[in-house]
């Protein structure tokens, strides 16, 4: 009796997810976990997953999120292009970050922050400002560096997602929140993958 009603919620929790989200997240899991696993394919799973989800965070008035996917769609094309420019048995090689790229990064993010969490306080009806301003600007400097190989990325995915989840718990994206805990384990994933290649390729 307790192991149908349990059951009985799971589906119906199920059935009550938006069919949207539902295809953003299974769009989303695709593209990160083929990206961990260093997939070309990785890339036009992310072109769909970011369309649908700038419908989504309009809908959640998470502006910046919103703002955030349409970076993503133009750099899922360049990562799409860089990735495929060598040969066909080849691949570009997984590189490490240097310290002025961090450096630049962290005043990016801090500049970023600021500017468009102030923005989006006093001109909307955004929900957590300043919080989403800087997962946007960590998230911009990390696809920055998954679209270079730089191994570093999952780094900064793994700790911008861990935000995430509360962020989207918060405003009843569950299936969202969801997919962002798992995007944490296969960030970890990817970053233990792309070290050991870069590892194997140094040595």
């Amino acid at each position: 009796m307790i192991l149908l009603s349990i059951t009985d919620t799971i589906s119906d929790w199920f059935k009550s997810q938006n069919l949207l989200e539902t295809s953003g997240v299974i769009t989303g899991i695709l593209c990160v976990y083929l990206a961990a696993k260093n997939k070309i394919w990785s890339w036009p799973f992310a072109i769909v997953s970011v369309i649908i989800y700038i419908f989504i965070f309009w809908d959640a008035k998470l502006y910046a999120d919103m703002g955030l996917q349409g970076y993503f769609l133009i750099m899922n094309f360049y990562g799409w292009y860089f990735w495929s420019r060598r040969e066909k048995d080849e691949k570009t090689p997984v590189t490490s970050i240097t310290t002025r790229e961090m450096v630049f990064s962290i005043i990016g993010i801090i500049a970023f922050t600021a500017g468009l969490g102030f923005f989006l306080y006093k001109g909307t009806d955004a929900s957590f400002p300043f919080i989403d301003s800087f997962c946007t600007a960590c998230s911009i400097v990390a696809q920055i560096f998954l679209a270079r190989k730089v191994m570093e990325n999952w780094l900064i995915w793994i700790f911008v997602d861990v935000i995430y989840v509360g962020v989207y718990i918060v405003k009843d994206l569950h299936l969202t929140a969801g997919m962002y805990t798992l995007y944490i384990f296969i960030a970890a994933l990817g970053y233990l993958e792309w070290r050991k290649e870069y590892r194997m390729a140094k040595a």
